[in-house]
């Protein structure tokens, strides 16, 4: 019976999660539409934020799995829309860094704020125990999802024999 109980769960899991996934990826293009970006630039722009200074296109790339040409295109793009600037690095001059242009992460910042204005009421009456569970489920969402994309993009995914393509 708890056998049946669990498969039950992660049925039940595996649906919200990918209603979850679906979500946010469609709030995430409706993002992109209204500030006139590419839905990956937008999550660049999220994961330059993050960053600690100005970062090599090589990172960006690592950091979105894309290829360096797809990243540089990327870096175009933002660079375009006023998002970023290259510099060069003071410390070796032949590499070109991009640093993000503080106005406008200032200005996504607030964007942020104000549709994100009720994330913290959605932890309202959990205990610190069941934020960190989200918070280390996240942490291997993260993990996982990047192992993934590494796959897919590597060209070793394959569907398993004998399951339906």
């Amino acid at each position: 019976m708890a056998g049946e109980a669990r498969e039950r769960l992660l049925g039940e899991l595996a649906v919200v999660s990918r209603r979850y996934m679906a979500s946010y990826a469609l709030f995430n293009q409706a993002l992109a539409d209204h500030v006139g970006l590419h839905p990956t630039d937008v999550q660049c722009v999220n994961l330059l934020s993050l960053e600690e200074g100005p970062v090599t296109t090589g990172r960006i790339a690592a950091m979105t799995g894309l290829t360096t040409g797809s990243a540089t295109r990327l870096v175009d793009r933002l660079e375009k829309a006023g998002y970023v600037v290259r510099e060069r690095d003071v410390v070796d001059r032949r590499r070109v860094l991009v640093a993000t242009v503080p106005e406008k992460i200032a200005e996504f910042g607030r964007m942020w704020r104000r549709l994100g204005g009720g994330w913290y009421g959605l932890f309202e009456g959990l205990g610190d125990d069941e934020i960190a569970l989200i918070i280390g489920h996240m942490r291997r969402t993260v993990d996982f999802s990047a192992e993934q994309v590494a796959r897919l993009r590597s060209g070793e995914f394959q569907e398993p024999s004998g399951e339906p393509s």
